[in-house]
């Protein structure tokens, strides 16, 4: 595609950076050598569940290879993918996004999420924001989760519902919370909207949040979706926090 004179003029004040570090790339929204190498991109066989890469035979079938979170914990979600393992350059990207007001982070965030999502995505795939509650979201002023969604489904070209779910009750923080903590704190905390039934009702839904750590918020969204009337419930994060990390 050739680049018109406007966006050569405007390349020249305004020259294309590096997500993370800021140098100079090639194209926007782009990342530098450098930064690429160091950003924990998952590839290669990973859990069915959840997206964390795993080391398996060549011969393993992809939908059948589990973690052992998920063996412990299983999922009422039907499949989880992630972008990116939770540390390094997938952390930081994390946190800019959720507390740095970094919000065009989403942009590449959900181009890789895109590539991700790929075996998830259904002809009538919903795709649904995890919700923040109002006085979350009225500290932060954004709810990051919604800025991945609309991103990933202009990507995808996948409708989005913005606030398919509710969070009408607010729960502390569960940084530091073991996984039994994290889940008794979250549940039946996330609702379905009471006038979105129908726009849900009998459709895949595809749940977006920015990292899975427990799974306890995402497993309470998918409760909710499938109370609701949900086909079947998929899950996709930018990050997915690992043991190693």
């Amino acid at each position: 595609m050739k680049v018109s004179r406007f966006q050569s003029a405007i390349r020249l004040i305004y020259p294309a950076r590096c997500t993370f570090c800021g140098d100079l790339v090639d194209s926007d929204f782009g990342l530098c050598g450098p930064c690429w190498r160091d950003t924990p991109f998952i590839a290669g066989q990973t859990c069915h569940a959840c997206g964390v890469p795993l080391l398996a035979g060549p011969d393993a079938p992809d939908d059948t290879l589990t973690c052992d979170d998920c063996l412990r914990t299983p999922r009422p979600w039907r499949q989880g993918r992630a972008a990116l393992v939770y540390g390094g350059n997938g952390r930081r990207m994390v946190l800019k996004l959720k507390h740095g007001d970094r919000q065009d982070m989403a942009v590449p965030a959900a181009v890789w999420m895109s590539r991700a999502a790929k075996p998830l995505l259904r002809a009538d795939t919903l795709i649904a924001p995890i919700p923040l509650h109002w006085l979350r979201l009225l500290k932060r002023r954004y709810n990051q989760s919604v800025l991945l969604a609309r991103a990933l489904a202009a990507e995808v070209e996948r409708p989005m519902c913005p606030d398919l779910l509710i969070r009408p009750r607010a729960t502390p923080s569960l940084g530091g919370m073991g996984r039994d903590a994290r889940y008794a704190t979250m549940e039946g905390t996330i609702r379905m909207h009471p006038k979105r039934h129908q726009r849900m009702k009998g459709r895949h839904v595809l749940l977006v949040d920015d990292v899975m750590t427990s799974g306890a918020t995402l497993s309470a969204a998918t409760h909710a979706c499938l109370a609701a009337g949900a086909a079947g419930v998929d899950i996709l994060v930018l990050a997915r926090a690992a043991k190693d990390t």
